[in-house]
């Protein structure tokens, strides 16, 4: 599934191609891309009908436009929740025919002429929902984007991530400690930080030199910090590469796929030497999701008398 520098590797790409478009037409090739949608397509179609786009907002691995209806301040977002392999392909001028993926096609008009923005999704779990916004809790922008402080209402919950410059360290190493559940699971659910999925869970963890099985509650304050600096570290050198890419699912707007996976220390080396020590990594199932660690180098003993 994208993370956040696969995510924001699309934002960055979206943001200066439909900034500023009008939707102009709506086309659904599959009902269930618009399934949170009671009305389905046309009720899908009506909503965008004559929408401007103000901004390509991201928190965490959550991706949304901001709409402008030109009578007041936004009030609607079309979110795009992209589950394991959705993702956005634009066309300028006269576009090719729909890839027999692509779930809805949407034709814009932009000071630089006609553009088509598709939305492609092979497995099918990613949707796109046109939703109201709701402001931020603490008053600051939404997400990298936009200065404006809202949310689309289904991202309320979600906390800020590592790369987020209004983030809360405090906040968010507080949170990283709270709880009997191993720490990967903590990374993954999204309320301490967001944007952190299974690849930069296992690669912030080894980094940090912390067993994925390590009670939350376990951590001292020192080494919460340099999780959260491990995730920020690992997830801005992804990004500077484009991402994650290990198949043809994972690839920008243009097509182009990122080449972090050539970097990776620990997931998906299951079996190969640990860069950092020479023992052979583990891979093993937590909560369901696949893991890699070092034995060696990410212990599972929780510390001693003087934590913090």
């Amino acid at each position: 599934m994208p993370e956040l520098p696969e995510v924001e590797t699309v934002r960055a790409g979206l943001e200066p191609l439909v900034t500023g478009a009008m939707i102009q037409a709506v086309t659904v090739y599959r009902d269930s891309c618009v399934r949170l949608h009671g009305g389905g397509a046309p009720e899908f179609s009506l909503a965008l009908a004559d929408a401007r786009v103000e901004a390509v907002v991201r928190r965490g691995k959550f991706l949304w436009l901001l709409l402008d209806d030109c009578e007041g301040p936004p009030v609607n977002a079309l979110s795009a929740h992209l589950g394991m392999s959705g993702q956005f392909r634009s066309f300028e001028g006269e576009p090719p025919a729909p890839h027999s993926h692509c779930r809805a096609r949407l034709t814009l008009s932009t000071p630089r002429g006609p553009l088509t923005l598709d939305f492609l999704d092979q497995r099918t779990f990613g949707y796109l929902h046109v939703e109201p916004l709701v402001p931020t809790a603490d008053g600051l922008p939404g997400g990298q984007g936009s200065p404006a402080p809202l949310l689309p209402r289904s991202v309320a919950h979600i906390a800020r991530d590592a790369l987020d410059p209004v983030a809360d360290d405090a906040l968010a190493e507080a949170a990283l400690r709270k709880g009997t559940r191993a720490i990967k699971n903590v990374l993954l659910d999204q309320r301490a930080v967001s944007g952190i999925g299974n690849i930069y869970a296992d690669e912030a963890l080894w980094l940090a030199a912390i067993h994925p099985l390590r009670t939350a509650e376990s951590l001292t304050r020192a080494e919460a910090s340099r999780l959260l600096a491990s995730a920020r570290e690992v997830m801005s050198r992804a990004l500077a590469q484009g991402g994650t890419s290990f198949d043809a699912l994972y690839v920008n707007v243009n097509g182009e796929s990122g080449y972090f996976s050539r970097d990776l220390a620990a997931y998906g080396r299951g079996g190969e030497p640990c860069s950092r020590c020479g023992t052979l990594i583990i891979k093993a199932t937590i909560g369901g999701r696949s893991s890699h660690w070092c034995p060696r180098c990410q212990w599972v003993e929780n510390p001693g008398p003087d934590r913090d």
